[in-house]
């Protein structure tokens, strides 16, 4: 029996009106993120803690006045990872192949021991790498590195733990791109932990850090973000 003219605009009626939906449903996934991606091999990227008399930078004020007395200038700075009551590394931190701070495989309930955690990387090559703790071996050829957690993205899946997420706050992490580049990333409003991961899971990251949440902050002064304010342990610098 066929159908009639009139039958036929209904249903394509229909099915418009459903791809539309469809289509905002996907819209309305995507998140506002300021962002910065380096080439390790051709950018200095610097883990910083303590200035040389051994006080705690905390504030990317301080950060800056530090990289200006070396001659040299900040180009973007971010919290790298969460920290104790008296701003130390809660976990590994490592600066100029020096260990300040031991691998941390503790559990727990908070976000730094939601496993899987992770450690993101840089080698004495210039390479940057984010992998899960249980994965990270140090072979003594390590620049710097910070632990942090939970991990977003596991060999190219979001953490499995974040289906159910629907807290929601500002937060930053850090992604290794499929051609080796270091994409730092901030939600410039509050998202969910699974909002978040699939931003860099969408851009080719098989691998992402989540670095710590409403406290987060970035400065990034060729994007004209230049709060230099924040209270933090370790942060994540690139100077020329």
């Amino acid at each position: 029996m066929k159908k009639s003219p009139f039958k036929l605009v209904f249903i394509l009626l229909i099915f418009a009106v459903c791809l539309t939906v469809n289509l905002s449903l996907i819209n309305s996934s995507k998140i506002d993120v300021l962002s910065y991606t380096i080439n390790p091999k051709k950018e200095n990227i610097q883990l910083f803690w303590k200035d040389d008399k051994g006080n705690i930078l905390k504030s990317f004020k301080s950060l800056n006045q530090f990289v200006k007395s070396k001659k040299q200038s900040l180009l973007f700075a971010c919290n790298a990872g969460m920290y104790t009551k008296e701003y130390g590394p809660v976990g590994l931190f490592i600066q100029n192949g020096k260990v300040l701070k031991s691998l941390n495989k503790s559990n727990g309930k908070y976000n730094f021991t939601w496993k899987p955690n992770g450690v993101f990387y840089i080698d004495n090559d210039k390479q940057a790498f984010v992998c899960e703790t249980d994965a990270f071996k140090n072979d003594g050829k390590i620049k710097y590195a910070t632990q942090s957690g939970p991990m977003l993205v596991i060999n190219g899946k979001i953490h499995v733990g974040f289906d159910k997420s629907t807290v929601k706050c500002v937060r930053n992490g850090v992604g290794i791109l499929p051609d080796g580049k270091v994409l730092f990333a901030m939600s410039k409003s509050e998202v969910t932990f699974y909002e978040f991961a699939k931003y860099f899971l969408d851009l080719g990251c098989k691998n992402a850090l989540y670095f710590d949440g409403a406290i987060s902050k970035t400065y990034l002064p060729a994007q004209k973000w230049t709060n230099q304010d924040g209270q933090f342990g370790v942060m994540v610098g690139v100077v020329e």
